[in-house]
């Protein structure tokens, strides 16, 4: 069944041009020209993606924006021509997921609405993994390993040394303990590290590795626990 792509943009031609070039690729498309029949469309129809210009007549793209926020998470690319406003798109203040500027190269656009939902496959694909790695399994991990997790707490330890994570490091390794001798790549790994779902490069995935690991040999562990896997991304082996 084709993604349905909901486009706002009060630009007739520009509207029509991402229409085109989104039912070349296989998309269902749909139009709205200002913001004042957007969120009764949203809630009634329930798009895979939206395409949400910053700048439109009735209501903005930044309330409506938020105000989508309020009950759904579906993605949300902003399309502006107002560069002043990247800092807060990409601040993620309104809660987009990434941002076009105009003029854009619509083929540029649909490769960016591809790479969102390669990614989303990647999250439910590790979800499901992680659910049919049963509560049995876990406690006999916790038995064999000198790492503890306290998922509540956001707090982790090793032989009973306390590790002194940020949130996303806990996060990191939260997830690379799951499934131990797994390979994650680094897009499954991003997508699990910040929960605002901004936009990061797959280095910044490489720095954090590199610091959880010093702050392991800091509690004295002195043997690698993390391994790169070059080409493919990192695994947890005790």
């Amino acid at each position: 069944m084709p993604k349905k792509i909901l486009i706002i943009e009060d630009e007739i031609k520009i509207n029509q041009l991402l229409v085109d070039y989104f039912q070349a690729s296989q998309f269902e498309t749909h139009s709205l020209y200002d913001g004042l029949s957007v969120i009764e469309w949203v809630k009634e129809n329930t798009p895979d993606l939206i395409l949400l210009d910053l700048m439109l007549p009735g209501k903005d793209g930044i309330d409506l924006c938020k105000e989508i926020r309020l009950f759904s998470n579906v993605p949300i690319i902003m399309i502006t021509a107002r560069r002043d406003d990247i800092d807060r798109i990409l601040g993620l203040e309104i809660g987009a997921d990434d941002y076009i500027c105009k003029p854009f190269n619509p083929r540029e656009v649909v490769t960016r609405v591809k790479v969102i939902f390669r990614r989303m496959s990647l999250i439910e694909s590790q979800a499901l993994e992680s659910q049919n790695l049963k509560k049995s399994d876990l406690e006999n991990i916790e038995e064999l390993t000198s790492i503890k997790l306290d998922n509540e707490k956001y707090l982790a330890s090793f032989n009973e040394h306390r590790l002194d994570l940020t949130p996303v490091e806990f996060r990191l390794l939260q997830t690379l303990y799951s499934i131990p001798g797994k390979v994650f790549s680094r897009d499954q790994l991003m997508n699990n590290l910040y929960q605002d779902n901004r936009i990061v490069t797959d280095r910044t995935v490489d720095s954090h590795i590199k610091n959880l690991r010093k702050k392991f040999q800091q509690v004295g562990c002195s043997d690698e626990i993390i391994y790169s896997v070059y080409g493919v991304g990192y695994k947890l082996e005790f």
